[in-house]
């Protein structure tokens, strides 16, 4: 659950580094150049280095919330508790705070499939999250769809797959873990997200 403000105060906003999961927290299946995700429990493996960089990202305050798009659940090429399964595991071995899920397909046209904001929108209001000063990282032009939308500032973990990208990120790292080192060296930005330009990494 969320931390909602109280009745009567006025919470301080706090900062969040939304986090795809498949290719950027556990290994994708890669076939003919594209990312698919695991389809069993047995087959999900954390990536080497993820658990480090989480840890790092909460220990300098920020809050850690994967955001990811599960469609093949939608279009019944999955199981929704072999879904839940794999997110247990995960909150059991990684330092996560929450984990939002799409189950989506585009034709249902909701609000919170990736490249839409909806997820990161939702996980703000329940955490008291400045968006404008909380990162997305992803591996699909989906992800920094949604980052961008929301006002957070992006990072692209670029595995060279046949990937269109259709929007631009902040930065493009090779993995979660330089995607941390670099968050961790970005200063607070008072600018609003639209007066933002894309950084040189």
């Amino acid at each position: 659950m969320g931390n909602g403000a109280g009745s009567g105060t006025r919470r301080a906003l706090r900062r969040a580094v939304f986090v795809d999961r498949d290719g950027v927290i556990n290994r994708a299946v890669i076939r003919n150049g594209r990312s698919y995700p695991p389809g069993s429990l047995a087959e999900l493996e954390i990536l080497p280095g993820v658990a480090r960089a989480l840890a790092e990202l909460r220990a300098a305050g920020f809050l850690v919330i994967v955001a990811t798009n599960q469609p093949d659940v939608g279009s019944g090429k999955q199981r929704r508790e072999v879904v839940e399964a794999m997110h247990a595991r995960l909150r059991e071995q990684l330092p996560l705070d929450d984990i939002r899920v799409c189950y989506h397909v585009d034709g249902d046209n909701c609000s919170c499939r990736k490249p839409l904001p909806g997820m990161l929108l939702e996980a703000a209001r329940d955490w008291d999250i400045a968006l404008e000063e909380s990162f997305m990282v992803g591996d699909r032009w989906r992800d920094i769809g949604a980052g961008r939308a929301a006002g957070c500032r992006t990072a692209f973990v670029d595995h060279g797959l046949k990937e269109d990208r259709e929007v631009s990120p902040d930065v493009s790292v090779d993995s979660l873990a330089a995607a941390s080192r670099w968050i961790l060296a970005q200063p607070l930005s008072k600018r609003p997200p639209s007066a933002r330009k894309s950084a040189t990494p």
